[in-house]
């Protein structure tokens, strides 16, 4: 299939529905096969967006492991995700591909009811090498032994305390378990060969494990230190000195490196691991992120999550503009802040890009921290800084917040600590479904002594929120902000400083009162519009600004004026408006008024455009 071709061209792809297809044809059929998938990839994200730089590296590699395993039933663990498209392709939804992350149709991720051969959901990282070995144990649990189970998990995602837990783990436990390290950046390795090559294949054949075992017998039965000696000669021989050794002492044996895109390799070695290995086994594979599309190779990063873009020249659309982001008034504001204040540094966990801090980092490279895929260090590393005096901002998305709250019970809210959280991607986001939605962190943060917590309504707020924030120095704050464009509002030249816990009315009216926490305030307004056009009064709506503490003041006044207070976020139940309800019960407002809250609902959102997601979910202006 040439991606370029207006007419439909026949490719060997069109043989194959699954993987027993694939497994039916030559090895030498498996390069084709490879490069059609390569250009229905590049095809299909081009018009629906995605993840493609990843998918485009493991292309090979997703070819050699369904032919070689016999999935189903062998299970493949994708971690992340991001790497899954070319799996999905050859597992029976290749008809379906360009309706990737669209409404009713294929997630971006791994999910166990699309499919069989998705054995384990996968959208934050660093959880293959943990439920892939509990997926060897069940296996050997129900006397499956011929069953295997392989992890694919990518250099950055090793980078998470959680796959060390798991390597140490499978090292003890000495279960049949694969572990394949995707290594798209050289950064455990040196450039491969094909000597390297050549030696992954011998050391990964029946011949090498009778000698490794014979050694290995024979020096046991000689001394301890005899063992060690012919484990250092092993280690010598094979050439991993640099990077296998430490995978070695885990438990594992380790294969590599080699080619990632050599299926004449690949495969052989697969299959030596397959026929040969009971023990636990790491082998490490060298991709290009991107392979095969020069924009992708020639600027991986920026394809790694592409919106749609021309195949041909690989130019993605850009938005019409207008309002700038949330995520850019962040980085603008804060770098404003910064200016006159270096105690303010910025942290994040392996998205600099997509919190702005990659900007802020621009103008101040000594003072912004990515500590990789590691939310629960990022938050212990900022509560460090703020014990010395330093005023810690740590950017992370709602979802990926949730991995580290031991850290921000413990480490930040038990001992007050001064650090500041920016919450992006408050909310619903669309494409990447429910997995990245933002909606617990009201309900979990709220429940936490000491914590402020702030919601930006529009961009003005952010920039108020931010300049607020510098002075909270005793105790923890927040603060949410959703995904994508602002409203258009103008923007002040610098942050003014709120007084905490205070809102504000944005229009008067009578009989009901809409309470906002958080961006969905437009709306609000909308739906006042609405009633005022059909109804001939103005309900009034008011801005909280902060779930914790609470304007006591506002919500008092509110039930003294209205027959109902109606509140309305962006986020789960047990957040805002149970914060609200409980006040009101304490203070006996229930006798003054009613109060209705509007949340998400309780329920995970399938993927679609943000607008549908809320109206799905009741918080739009019609809902």
């Amino acid at each position: 299939m040439k991606i370029l071709d207006t007419d439909y061209v026949a490719t060997a792809l069109d043989r194959i529905d699954y993987p027993t297809d694939l497994r039916a044809l030559k090895k030498s059929d498996c390069p084709q096969i490879a490069q059609d998938i390569r250009d229905l990839m590049i095809q299909a994200v081009s018009q629906t967006g995605g993840h493609l730089g990843a998918g485009l590296g493991v292309v090979e590699l997703t070819v050699a492991l369904h032919y070689v395993f016999n999935t189903p039933y062998d299970k493949i663990v994708w971690d992340v995700g991001h790497q899954a498209y070319p799996h999905k392709i050859l597992t029976g939804r290749k008809d379906r591909i360009h309706t990737l992350r669209k409404g009713g149709g294929l997630s971006g991720f791994t999910k166990r009811d699309e499919s069989e051969y998705d054995p384990f959901g996968a959208a934050h990282s660093s959880t293959s090498i943990s439920s892939a070995l509990g997926i060897a144990v069940a296996s050997e649990l129900n006397q499956q032994q011929d069953k295997h189970a392989i992890a694919v998990i990518g250099d950055g995602a090793m980078s998470a305390g959680m796959a060390y837990e798991a390597l140490n783990n499978a090292g003890a436990l000495k279960k049949k378990l694969i572990v394949i390290l995707n290594d798209n950046n050289m950064s455990i390795a040196p450039p491969v060969g094909a000597m390297s090559d050549y030696l992954t294949k011998l050391w990964s054949g029946r011949a090498y494990h009778k000698f490794r075992d014979q050694v290995a017998k024979f020096a046991s039965a000689i001394s301890h230190g005899a063992e060690r000696t012919a484990r250092k000669i092993e280690e010598y021989t094979k050439g991993i000195a640099v990077g296998g050794t430490w995978f070695e002492e885990m438990g594992f044996h380790y294969y590599g490196p080699l080619d990632g895109h050599d299926l004449d390799t690949l495969i052989p070695v697969l299959e030596n691991l397959r026929d040969n290995e009971d023990g636990p086994v790491l082998l490490h594979v060298v991709t290009q992120k991107g392979k095969g599309y020069a924009p992708a190779e020639a600027a991986c990063d920026k394809y790694h999550g592409v919106s749609q873009f021309d195949p041909a020249t690989g130019i993605q659309k850009k938005s019409s503009g207008g309002a700038p982001s949330y995520t850019s008034v962040f980085a603008d504001y804060l770098i404003k802040e910064a200016e006159s204040d270096d105690k303010i540094v910025a942290i994040t966990a392996a998205m600099p890009g997509g919190t702005g801090v990659d900007k802020f980092q621009k103008s101040f490279p000594d003072r912004a921290f990515d500590v990789g895929i590691a939310e629960q260090h990022a938050v212990t590393f900022a509560a460090g800084m703020a014990t010395e005096g330093f005023k810690p901002y740590c950017a992370i998305y709602s979802t990926f917040l949730q991995r580290a709250y031991d850290q921000i019970v413990h480490d930040v809210a038990i001992q007050s600590l001064p650090v500041r959280f920016m919450i992006d991607r408050a909310g619903l986001v669309g494409a990447d479904g429910p997995t990245h939605a933002g909606s617990f962190d009201i309900a979990y943060l709220g429940c936490l002594p000491n914590f402020i917590l702030m919601a930006a309504a529009h961009e003005a707020d952010l920039a108020d929120m931010i300049a607020t924030s510098t002075h909270i120095n005793d105790r923890p704050s927040a603060i949410r902000y959703p995904r994508g464009a602002g409203t258009g509002i103008e923007l002040p030249q610098k942050g003014r400083i709120l007084e905490i816990g205070r809102g504000e009315i944005v229009r008067q009216g009578q009989k009901i009162a809409i309470l906002s926490y958080g961006a969905r305030l437009s709306e609000a307004i909308k739906a006042a519009d609405i009633v005022k056009d059909q109804f001939g009064y103005d309900i009034t709506v008011a801005n909280a600004k902060f779930a914790k503490p609470l304007d006591n003041e506002l919500i008092e006044s509110l039930a003294d004026q209205h027959d109902l207070i109606m509140t309305i976020e962006e986020g789960a139940r047990g957040g805002f408006g149970s914060f609200v309800l409980d006040y009101a019960q304490d203070r006996n407002l229930f006798t003054k008024c009613r109060f209705k809250t509007m949340t998400l609902p309780d329920i995970f959102i399938d993927q679609d455009t943000p607008d549908k997601m809320y109206h799905q979910a009741g918080l739009d202006h019609i809902g």
